[in-house]
């Protein structure tokens, strides 16, 4: 069964715009001093708590949630997990009203453990003279997007549940794919769909990314990029069962269609074949270390090898390849330069790293920008990254 999670969206009774958001607890120290050294900025999100099953019948609540009782979730414990959220932020049970509930996110297949469904409740401060804590801040969506799309070195941050929740019911940020499966979008633009893949146990599905933003004026016209295209394909490896699903996703997209490969493993390439035949003039991108690995009937076509450092332009965004060898001696990473998101295949080795089956970067349970040891495919921020980039 799923963990399931509630995050709270609560309005300003003065600014109808605005919306409370906390300032997150920083990830714990691992004893590794490369990685307790690095100081990430702060990360704001709703605030959340999680939320525990209810067995027998559930006593009627303080909190009335409109709509809640035409959902499934009329066993789930509401009013302790919204009394939790409103005293860790400082305030009383009576200080918030009009509780509503907003939606219920289910979460993708990305990993082995159990996913995190998430169930957003909208409510207002009653209150008009509450004044905030510290860790509290009055925010809107066009704020908060506008931390994400034009990220700077050291400067306050935005969590998923932000950009899951409120911002990509706000913004057209990208056309949605067309797949049964489940899938997310963050940052907004960039779109994981989870693929059942040949990945080594006990995951089982590999991160197919898509980014099809609406095309832009390029805004780096200076730039000498290795290659322009209107949208982006990352490590399409899924197992030949779901070549139907991939092939959904790809045959909407523009012809002028770039193929990513961080690496070479065969739950990164295995849809190659699949993509080639319903695009015949997309262009594949790899190192040569992997091109030399990827079979001709996985891909015969149109192929540029990069070696890190180069751009590339899509839908005039910039996305800049890093070298990241260590998973395989051709692992590449894919920086997305606004947002300060790096799109990273299995995972990347640092320098001085005494076991290779670790890497820096985050895991999907952690907050964006928050780094994390572990071996995943992962969207991170990397405001100030460290000494693997160089």
């Amino acid at each position: 069964m799923a963990t399931y999670n509630l995050a709270l969206i609560l309005g300003n009774p003065l600014k109808d715009a605005e919306f409370l958001l906390a300032k997150q607890t920083p990830p714990p120290k691992f004893g590794i001093e490369e990685y307790d050294s690095f100081v990430d900025s702060d990360l704001w999100d709703l605030p959340s708590k999680k939320l525990d099953l209810v067995e027998g019948e559930l006593e009627p609540g303080s909190f009335v949630i409109e709509g809640i009782e035409r959902t499934s979730l009329r066993k789930f414990d509401f009013d302790s997990a919204i009394n939790k959220v409103l005293e860790e932020m400082g305030f009383k049970a009576n200080d918030g009203g009009e509780w509503r509930f907003l939606k219920h996110l289910e979460e993708a297949e990305f990993g082995p453990g159990l996913p995190v469904h998430t169930v957003y409740i909208s409510g207002k401060l009653l209150n008009r003279n509450q004044n905030l804590p510290g860790l509290c801040k009055w925010m809107s969506v066009q704020s908060c997007l506008s931390w994400l799309v034009d990220a700077k070195p050291n400067s306050d941050r935005v969590g998923p549940l932000v950009v899951l929740g409120l911002i990509n019911d706000s913004v057209h940020s990208s056309e949605k794919v067309n797949t049964a499966l489940d899938y997310q979008e963050y940052p907004p633009g960039v779109i994981i769909v989870p693929m059942r893949s040949r990945t080594a146990k006990p995951f089982h599905t590999t991160n197919l990314v898509v980014f099809a933003p609406e095309s832009v004026k390029n805004k780096s016209e200076d730039y000498n990029f290795a290659v322009h295209g209107d949208a982006l394909i990352v490590d399409p490896g899924c197992r030949a069962n779901f070549h139907r699903e991939l092939l959904k996703v790809v045959a909407p997209l523009s012809k002028k269609l770039v193929v990513f490969v961080t690496h070479h493993h065969r739950d990164h390439v295995d849809g190659l074949s699949v993509i080639q035949k319903c695009n015949p003039n997309a262009t594949l991108l790899a190192h040569k270390n992997s091109m030399r690995r990827i079979g001709k009937g996985d891909w015969s076509l149109n192929h540029i090898t990069v070696s890190g450092g180069e751009d590339i332009c899509i839908g005039g965004q910039r996305l800049n390849i890093i070298f990241a060898p260590g998973h395989t001696d051709g692992h590449l990473a894919l920086l997305h330069v606004d947002t300060h998101s790096l799109i990273v295949g299995d995972h990347c080795v640092g320098i001085h790293i005494p076991n290779a089956s670790m890497g820096l970067l985050q895991s999907r349970k952690c907050p964006l920008g928050h780094y994390f040891w572990w071996k995943y495919d992962s969207i991170v921020e990397v405001e100030n990254y460290p000494s693997w980039k160089q």
